[in-house]
């Protein structure tokens, strides 16, 4: 693999990509994992929004080349490093475009609407809005939700308002911890001040709107797996068992965190802690067992 090549593909974050598994989300909980006819335009979906995130990190890389090169990891980045020119980058965001509206073309249209959204909200996240606290924030935690959203117009599920709820939770508990990272990071950094919004967050008050979301998360997902309308769907209240791995996620990241003062890359921090990867593939095999499984069920009762 030649450097130029190696460089395109570290720009476009594909790692970051995990993100959009939230996509997923409808169409297990809609009970159609298992249906080829729904797994297929979910694919498209992800695969979509895989190549708009990349697309919008190019955009971002290109904004922020300048400030990166101060960042003792971002640094790394190609476009911040040298690595790429800004023309190069800006032919990579084009195809990353194209290809996007290639594979959704005759995908519903309340999907592409928000996909859209997401797009042109990101872009303008990553010019101007990033820099107003509190805002960015809640707009990464929107584009989770959209992610959700999308999902389910994809294949044209049923979204629980307490599904919407939790991954407004989840996703403001992960940016605040990514703010977390970074504020510590600036503090101990020599040279370094990081995005502009971090000068309005103090430590103390991050980690107690950290406590409030977690808490938020917990409760709204225990609300989520009891409700009227996901017991009358699933035909079971067993899905409250899941609740266990939620908290300890909750629990395992908060320590991570504590352990890893300085990292501000929620992805990262998740997918190098083998206890949480295997805290996550248990609560999903045990999301899948209990709704589309009779026998476990009445096993569970």
């Amino acid at each position: 693999m030649t450097a130029s090549l190696r460089s395109v593909i570290t720009l476009l974050r594909i790692p970051q990509w995990v993100k959009n598994f939230f996509l997923f989300a409808p169409l297990v909980f809609s009970q159609h994992l298992f249906d080829a006819s729904y797994v297929w335009p979910s694919i498209q979906a992800f695969f979509v929004f895989c190549l708009i995130s990349s697309l919008v990190y190019v955009i971002n890389d290109i904004a922020d080349r300048e400030i990166d090169r101060l960042h003792p990891v971002k640094k790394a980045r190609p476009l911040a490093a040298g690595e790429l020119r800004v023309p190069t980058a800006i032919v990579v965001a084009v195809a990353l475009l194209l290809g996007a509206v290639l594979i959704a073309k005759d995908m519903d249209p309340r999907f592409l609407l928000v996909a859209g959204v997401y797009l042109v909200m990101n872009v303008a996240y990553s010019f101007w809005l990033k820099h107003v606290s509190l805002l960015e924030v809640f707009l990464v935690a929107a584009g989770f939700m959209l992610r959700v959203v999308a999902g389910a117009y994809a294949i044209d599920a049923h979204v629980s308002h307490w599904l919407i709820l939790c991954t407004l939770f989840v996703s403001l508990f992960l940016a605040f911890s990514k703010r977390r990272g970074e504020l510590v990071l600036s503090l101990q950094t020599e040279g370094y001040v990081g995005r502009s919004s971090l000068k309005h967050y103090g430590r103390e008050m991050i980690d107690q709107i950290m406590t409030i979301t977690a808490a938020g998360m917990a409760i709204s997902y225990a609300l989520y797996t009891v409700s009227e309308r996901t017991v009358r769907m699933f035909g079971t209240e067993n899905l409250i068992f899941t609740t266990v791995f939620v908290l300890f996620g909750i629990f395992r990241y908060l320590v991570l965190i504590r352990q890893r003062e300085t990292e501000d890359n929620p992805v990262r921090l998740l997918l190098s802690d083998g206890v949480m990867m295997v805290n996550v593939l248990l609560w999903f095999l045990l999301c899948v067992a209990i709704i589309y499984f009779e026998d476990i069920k009445s096993w569970m009762l």
